[in-house]
């Protein structure tokens, strides 16, 4: 039995850059590009009809950015994985992607090679950042932290987080509520001494960087 195709939606503006990553993601045999949009309305659209697997979305965009477009999609489609394809490698964008629920973010200056590695990771739950985002989030960490009075239940959020997972993610995979995962996270920052979602992703980051090292 034919194992089933991976389906995508691009979303771009540029239509030579769109036309580009369908023809790249097409060659693959696991993949499929079932529909393609212009704007963050007609992404809305298409996806909402087509039901992706995954969406490919650039971030500026007419009419809707990719923020807002994913905002919507995700609120009504939660399955769709949402990978943001951009030039910008800005922090703060990361912070927004991290709360928001996006499963990757790969940069238009590499995405020829990127985006097959970031669909099959997103396909499989984890978390795609583009190396050169990465390297430049592990390069702004604060020195190496000690976690030894970090909880085993601690030390898991950390791995999950460092996967992309959000909050609703790690509770449903350790069967505790939302809150409690909160309160984990509070503390998680209190031993480490950071401060705000954005910096304790950086530190799982780090982590599993030097776990995989």
């Amino acid at each position: 039995m034919e194992n089933k195709k991976i389906r995508i939606v691009v979303v771009d503006d540029h239509a030579l850059l769109r036309s580009g990553l369908i023809e790249l993601i097409n060659k693959q045999s696991h993949l499929e590009v079932i529909g393609e949009a212009s704007d963050g309305n007609d992404a809305i659209e298409k996806i909402s009809k087509l039901k992706p697997d995954i969406a490919i979305m650039d971030i500026q965009m007419p009419k809707k950015d990719g923020f807002e477009a994913a905002q919507i999609i995700l609120k009504t489609f939660p399955t769709i994985k949402v990978i943001f394809l951009t030039m910008y490698k800005e922090e703060k964008l990361i912070k927004k992607v991290f709360e928001l629920g996006i499963k990757g973010y790969i940069l238009k200056e590499s995405a020829i090679i990127d985006v097959i590695n970031c669909i099959d990771a997103v396909s499989r739950d984890e978390f795609y950042l583009s190396p050169q985002v990465s390297h430049l989030l592990l390069s702004t960490t604060t020195p190496k932290q000690t976690y030894q009075e970090l909880t085993a239940t601690e030390n898991q959020i950390i791995g999950l987080i460092s996967k992309g997972k959000s909050s609703q993610e790690i509770a449903d995979e350790l069967f505790i509520s939302i809150k409690t995962v909160g309160n984990h996270r509070g503390n998680i920052c209190k031993k480490l001494g950071i401060t705000g979602n954005s910096a304790l992703l950086k530190f799982a980051l780090k982590r599993s960087n030097e776990e995989i090292a």
